[in-house]
């Protein structure tokens, strides 16, 4: 089928998400929304996150999607299961994929997850780990200045290296081996969280291993695009166009991008 797979995110975090799908799945076009204008949703309340994901979700589906990607990690964990309910697609989120490769990795059986205020706040990502292994010790830190720094594209720069360092200076790992990246935002800090914490550390990019899941969902309902295609990169921000599109560029590096803005007022209205 050659309807588009529609990703969402709380802004350009999830394109860590859309690069994975975009090399793992070639044939695939793809509709991509950030809310950049009310990023981060890791400090919203829950009924905000659930109402901003739920326009977005509207969005897309108006884009005749026909796949949702929850490509955030705090959207995943307060509406995955809303948004299933209300739409007759595939939707999968972002915490699964990390959890299940934590599980699997973990020789010391302790796990660290690094994410949004929210995102550790509702647990989630500790019950899904419990829940496939409860002799796991799993140890949260909420690092919502990693949100921001890439938001203002400052994720290369000396002065997230050292927010990185502060920030991590109190997560003892000890023995811990493996550390979850649970905000697609994060693993743009890489090289200075991977610094900080040891190359002996494994990181886990749970929005990069999700493409796996996507090519599994769309093969198990026989979704897949079909070659030869052309496909399309449709990128929407509801935040400034140009910032959006200096750091998808960056990130993506490819042609393929249509990237543009629209406004929070529109995206009510489809809601609506």
């Amino acid at each position: 089928m050659n309807k588009p797979i529609g990703l969402l995110d709380s802004g350009v975090g999830g394109l860590t998400v859309l690069k994975a799908v975009i090399d793992c799945l070639p044939n695939e076009s793809i509709v991509y929304i950030g809310d950049t204008k009310r990023c981060p949703y890791g400090n919203r309340s829950k009924e905000e996150i659930i109402e901003y994901t739920l326009e977005l979700v509207q969005f897309l589906m108006d884009q005749h999607v026909k796949m949702i990607v929850i490509a955030c990690n705090t959207a995943t964990a307060h509406t995955l299961e809303i948004v299933k309910n209300k739409v007759d697609i595939p939707v999968i989120g972002v915490i699964e994929p990390g959890s299940e490769a934590a599980v699997r990795l973990t020789k010391s059986k302790k796990v660290g997850v690094l994410a949004t205020v929210s995102t550790v706040d509702s647990g989630f990502y500790e019950k899904s780990i419990l829940g496939k292994d409860e002799s796991i010790h799993v140890k949260s830190l909420a690092c919502p200045e990693f949100v921001e720094i890439v938001e203002k594209n400052l994720y290369e720069t000396v002065e997230a290296k050292k927010i990185v360092e502060k920030r991590l200076e109190s997560f003892k790992t000890g023995n811990m081996d493996t550390v979850i990246l649970g905000c697609t935002h994060f693993p743009l800090l890489t090289p200075f969280i991977q610094e900080r914490l040891g190359i002996e550390v494994t990181l886990i990019d749970s929005g990069a291993l999700t493409s796996y899941e996507v090519e599994k969902v769309l093969k198990e309902f026989k979704l897949d695009a079909k070659a030869p295609v052309t496909r399309t990169i449709d990128i929407y921000t509801t935040g400034p166009e140009k910032p959006f599109r200096t750091i998808a560029q960056n990130w993506l590096q490819t042609s393929e991008l249509n990237v543009r803005a629209i406004s929070l007022e529109r995206l009510k209205l489809t809601h609506d």
